[in-house]
């Protein structure tokens, strides 16, 4: 399948061009997969109910769910409740080379949709269960991505000593997602070689903690256990937020004894560059209970525009501190193809950041639009066989729901 049609224009063929994935998904966890696979070029078929993915009406911090992990996908509605409704997946299905799913454990096999059901007829079926947890003790509990960061460090380790505090993105969810990706790329390629396919699963509380692996290790390492890291030792000298002229504040960093040389030099800090006590990074890490004030103080007249042209002339690391809204008119982010042109559902248009990679010199584009619910119903009954009549007896009877 060329990419021709996508909106960032690229025209390269796409590895998982041809791969069709039925996903019976919602929220994050399990869109995400659909999405890094439909990017990639899969044909992903998003199953929701008649009355639409409640992820579609979500508010607040879930307003933005629906239209940034659904793209490039097609929608079916179905009602999975009524018999002729399960018919239709089953048959939909069947012509799939992976299914995706993020429902509660025994929700799937209640509908005849479970692995273990449609491998009997479909050996070469991928099947990707995205759930809280990986089986064990735990797998019947109810997960949610904060609650795998409270119980799985992250939490604890993001926010200041005695203050838990969850990440500010849903770094589980996508994450997880990710990996169930992952894992789908590993069966199909396993795939090839046995003809077989299998179920991949992917979980939160797992995915938390993996990310927290570097502190596990630490403490296996140094016996001590990992501090929150905004009370955290930092293993660099100059490693900070700096409240700056007019109250702006920007992240600056000196991570090596050369950077501590050309920082100290580029703002005629000569006395603290000759200094016995400051002159290794583990010396000024010792000493930063009396270096950060003086170097504070210092840098407070200045502002955040000057103290980032003089990191950048120097090659020194520096950040704005900057708001998602700020994001969609970076400068990078624009010139390089970072962010695509996007349909929200209410016809506005806005722009997405894309997946953060490049294949052959590309990003990966849009190719269609986050799909209406139930917008491609129609054609995709007609292509599994059913007839125009049939079609019309599922949607007089409501069991299917979307265009005509």
């Amino acid at each position: 399948m060329k990419t021709d049609d996508m909106t960032t224009g690229t025209s390269s063929k796409l590895p998982y061009a041809g791969i069709r994935i039925v996903e019976f998904t919602h929220m994050v966890m399990g869109p995400t997969c659909g999405m890094v696979l439909a990017d990639l070029g899969a044909e992903v078929i998003k199953v929701e109910p008649v009355a639409g993915d409640n992820t579609r009406r979500l508010l607040g911090s879930g307003a933005g769910f629906y239209p940034l992990f659904n793209r490039n996908k097609k929608s079916i509605a179905l009602d999975l409740q009524k018999p002729e409704g399960r018919a239709a997946a089953q048959r939909l299905v069947a012509t799939a080379d992976i299914v995706s799913e993020n429902f509660k454990p025994g929700t799937m096999k209640k509908l005849g949709l479970d692995y273990e059901t449609l491998r009997q007829t479909n050996p070469r079926l991928i099947y990707i269960s995205h759930k809280g947890f990986l089986p064990g003790p735990y797998d019947h509990r109810t997960a949610l991505d904060e609650v795998v960061q409270m119980m799985g460090g992250l939490a604890y380790m993001t926010g200041r000593p005695g203050d838990p505090l969850r990440a500010g993105a849903s770094v589980n969810d996508m994450m997880g997602g990710m990996f169930g990706a992952i894992g789908a790329m590993a069966a199909l390629a396993q795939r090839e070689k046995t003809g077989v396919g299998q179920e991949v699963q992917s979980a939160l509380f797992e995915n938390n903690v993996f990310l927290v692996a570097q502190h596990m290790m630490q403490f296996a390492v140094t016996g001590q256990p990992a501090a929150p890291m905004p009370g955290r030792i930092s293993a660099w000298a100059v490693y900070d937020v700096f409240t700056v002229k007019g109250g702006e504040q920007i992240f600056l960093a000196a991570v090596s004894d050369s950077q501590w040389k050309v920082f100290c030099e580029a703002f005629g800090f000569g006395d603290l560059f000759v200094d016995p006590r400051l002159k290794t990074n583990n010396d000024r890490v010792q000493a930063r209970d009396w270096m950060m004030p003086i170097l504070r103080s210092r840098l407070a007249d200045h502002s955040a525009a000057e103290l980032s042209a003089v990191f950048e002339k120097n090659g020194l690391p520096f950040a704005p501190i900057t708001r998602p809204e700020d994001l969609f008119d970076d400068p990078h982010l624009n010139a390089t193809g970072g962010l695509a042109p996007l349909t929200l559902p209410d016809g506005r248009e806005t722009k997405v950041p894309l997946l953060p990679l490049m294949l052959d010199g590309e990003r990966l584009g849009i190719r269609s639009q986050p799909p209406a619910m139930g917008q491609h119903t129609h054609e995709l009954l007609a292509e599994i066989g059913y007839d125009a009549a049939a079609i019309a007896a599922l949607a007089a009877s409501g069991v299917i729901a979307g265009a005509t």
